[in-house]
């Protein structure tokens, strides 16, 4: 009797614990559809098949999945082209993608969920959670021939609505659009984006925290990796480590069972080769500051905020899905109605330019909107780093995914053709 009465307190103490809970509400799982059920023409979306088609066949890409779905239903799930031209493997529409910064909106929906128990406020400084972070210094005058600079005390402290806006004042080293903070991060030993070296995403955060800043925390706009000391800031507020607590809180419950920062042996041939345009050819791309096969091998400790997840075309969708029904799917609760409203907001004025910016994604405005080709106002999407890019529609409860492995512009418009040929596609 004892036994079973600690085994119910075990129980109970871990359905408190979970970020996510049980919902009254419970949408079904994503399932496939005709396009005409759900208001789509198939000959009108056949434009966008042949438009893509022909880019493979004009080696302007190696390859591409597309999903395309609406209220629920995915209308179109389909692989074009190769995998890896090498070996000349065909991809599959199942196949796994590095979705570097697709992470970002992953990473901020894990900090909204421990925003809703109530661990911190979304104005609190960092450095009350991450000490390093006090009394942050804004750069002023640095000199190239040493990499040395100095600097002047910040008028404020970073935030954590700074960093999910970007917003901080933190730049990205190796892609940073500023050569002194590429030249200061390097010096420093920040670790950007993803790696197969042996390092955790605090120790790299610490060494960040140690730096000077752009710009004075919320005076501008400037990508950064804010959402990877986010990753980090998870760790410390859950007691977890970043990767099990995606995996127990978000990725679980959605059934998102191909997407992580590193994938098992078993799935390591689903890696879509990353490829670049080479002499009228697609080829691996090679290891240059990091090496594209980081999710397969290496340390396997970098889980990186802000770039390090891979994933598929239909567990992407799946997330997205999840916000399109108020935070919850499949009877989980991920977030409530309200904070998927503040998450879907601008947060940043007009920082970002014609579009806003909200917790994790750019935010489609309605100056945008009425450029035609944009998608309704509220749309909110983003992209990463090996050309991977998505939209999801609130209005029309439309979501497109197109997912790509390449480095190096070869003529492709598939991305910038994506909402145009998907929502002329329309028949309802």
């Amino acid at each position: 009797m004892k036994k079973l009465s600690f085994l119910l307190c075990c129980c109970l103490l871990s359905i408190v614990a979970q970020a996510q809970t049980k919902s009254m509400k419970n949408s079904p799982s994503l399932s496939e559809a005709t396009p005409e059920s759900q208001g789509f023409s198939s000959e009108r979306l056949g434009r966008l098949d042949a438009f893509i088609d022909q880019s493979v066949k004009d080696g302007d890409i190696p390859g591409a999945v597309l999903l395309i779905a609406r209220n629920g239903k995915i209308v179109e799930w389909k692989a074009f082209g190769m995998a890896d031209n090498a070996s000349k493997r065909a991809l599959k529409r199942d196949d796994i993608f590095r979705i570097a910064s697709q992470t970002k909106a992953i990473t901020s929906t894990a900090v909204m969920m421990l925003w809703e128990q109530g661990k911190f406020q979304l104005d609190d400084p960092i450095s009350k959670f991450i000490p390093e972070f006090k009394n942050p210094q804004v750069l002023k005058d640095f000199t190239y021939s040493d990499t040395t600079w100095t600097t002047e005390p910040a008028k404020s402290e970073i935030t954590i609505r700074q960093l999910l806006t970007h917003t901080s004042g933190l730049g990205y080293g190796v892609i940073d659009g500023d050569e002194r903070f590429k030249m200061m991060y390097h010096k420093a030993g920040v670790t950007d984006l993803f790696t197969t070296e042996n390092i955790s995403i605090g120790e790299s955060v610490k060494k960040l925290a140690k730096l000077p800043l752009h710009h004075q925390p919320g005076e501008k706009f400037t990508y950064s990796e804010g959402l990877d000391v986010l990753g980090y800031f998870i760790e410390v507020v859950s007691g977890e480590p970043f990767d099990v607590f995606l995996r127990k809180h978000i990725f679980d419950p959605l059934g998102m069972n191909d997407t992580g920062f590193y994938q098992p042996s078993e799935k390591a041939s689903r890696l879509v080769t990353v490829q670049k345009p080479e002499n009228g050819q697609w080829v691996r791309y090679p290891v240059t500051f990091y090496d594209t096969d980081y999710p397969i091998k290496g340390a396997k400790r970098f889980f990186s905020g802000g770039a390090g997840l891979s994933s598929t075309a239909k567990d992407y969708a799946t997330f997205l899905q999840m916000y399109f029904n108020g935070g919850e799917l499949n009877g989980k609760r991920i977030l409530s109605r309200t904070t998927v409203d503040a998450v879907l907001s601008n947060q940043v004025g007009d920082l970002f330019g014609d579009n806003g910016f909200g917790l994790g994604y750019g935010i489609t405005s309605a100056k945008s909107a009425a450029k035609g080709g944009n998608a309704s106002i509220g749309t909110f999407e983003w992209g990463g780093y090996f050309n991977t890019t998505y939209f999801a529609d609130p209005k029309e409860q439309i979501i497109g995914i197109l997912m790509k492995q390449t480095q190096g512009y070869n003529g492709d418009e598939t991305s910038g053709y994506l909402k145009q040929l998907i929502y002329q596609g329309l028949d309802d």
